[in-house]
């Protein structure tokens, strides 16, 4: 099985923060820095630093995309469907609090230049049965789905910014991966689990609930809990995309899904300890330590 993440390629500019800026209000940061980020770009670096083999495509700003580049390079993932594009590239501006909350605000820049003749070449490179990752931060994500599944592709997306992608042929997902906001925005009510389970019969979805934990309902009827892994966060800009990324490397190489939900729940934890993005994401080697040091402690 190969995979393909489809997906946001970003610079992101970290302000720490004691609170959020209020409206009309100004305050100093305490801190900047510039790291790698984007949804696409996190979760190819999860499945690369969870021991799998995962293609990235996307776009790039001409003159950033270089540092974009190398992050996904060093990590282990293959960029030969990454295209150069003549305009800036994608970035946002973070907040982070001192409660390790954040806010964001994304210029998508290179990243809503996806366009069919791209999408045709590079689903073309792939085959029935390879794994398809999507997000919503790029354009053209409904013909991007509809190309993968002619293809046969399997497809998980994290709907993300969930906001209009309602209107998406959701059904035609393998994983949906959403957080509890997520899920009732799709599914129109607080009980979303329910009702999504319902409206998407042939997906399974993996609904993360923060600080409780997260539960997965199969396809197959399957239904799983794993409760959130303890820490004081710093940072949590990447948990999710961590979550996503290292339980579908997991998938990819046969774990069952117990063992796909608390190597998922133990990399978020670990990811949230460390400022920034994909800077903050673990390998695999840390996750299995830290997943020992808690066994030894008598913790799931």
């Amino acid at each position: 099985m190969k995979i393909l993440n489809f997906g946001s390629l970003n610079l992101d500019y970290v302000y720490r923060m004691h609170d959020f800026i209020r409206p009309g209000e100004t305050a100093a940061a305490l801190s900047r820095n510039v790291v790698c980020g984007g949804k696409g770009l996190n979760q190819s670096i999860a499945l690369a630093r969870g021991g799998a083999k995962v293609y990235h495509a996307g776009n790039v700003g001409a003159d950033d995309g270089w540092m974009l580049l190398e992050m996904l390079t060093s990590a282990g993932v293959d960029t030969t469907c990454v295209r150069k594009c003549n305009m800036p590239g994608g970035h946002t501006i973070i907040q982070v609090n001192d409660a390790g909350e954040n806010a964001i605000i994304l210029f998508p820049g290179a990243n809503a230049a996806a366009d069919p003749e791209q999408i045709r070449q590079v689903i073309s490179r792939f085959d029935a049965g390879d794994l398809l990752i999507l997000q919503n931060e790029i354009s053209c994500i409904p013909e991007i789905i509809r190309e993968a599944k002619a293809r046969g592709m399997r497809i998980a997306m994290n709907p993300s910014p969930v906001k209009g992608t309602e209107q998406y042929p959701l059904l035609l997902l393998d994983f949906l991966f959403v957080n509890e906001d997520e899920a009732e925005h799709i599914a129109g009510t607080a009980e979303a689990a329910d009702t999504l389970r319902q409206k998407y019969p042939g997906t399974s979805l993996i609904i993360t609930y923060g600080a409780k934990g997260a539960r997965y309902l199969g396809a197959d009827g399957q239904d799983c809990w794993q409760p959130a892994v303890p820490v004081s966060p710093v940072d949590t800009t990447a948990a999710g995309d961590t979550f996503m990324g290292y339980f579908l490397a997991q998938w990819s190489q046969g774990a069952d899904i117990a063992r796909c939900l608390s190597v998922a729940a133990h990399a978020s934890s670990l990811c949230i300890l460390k400022p920034g993005a994909a800077p903050s994401i673990p390998e695999m080697a840390e996750v299995e330590r830290f997943m020992a040091e808690r066994a030894s402690e008598g913790q799931p």
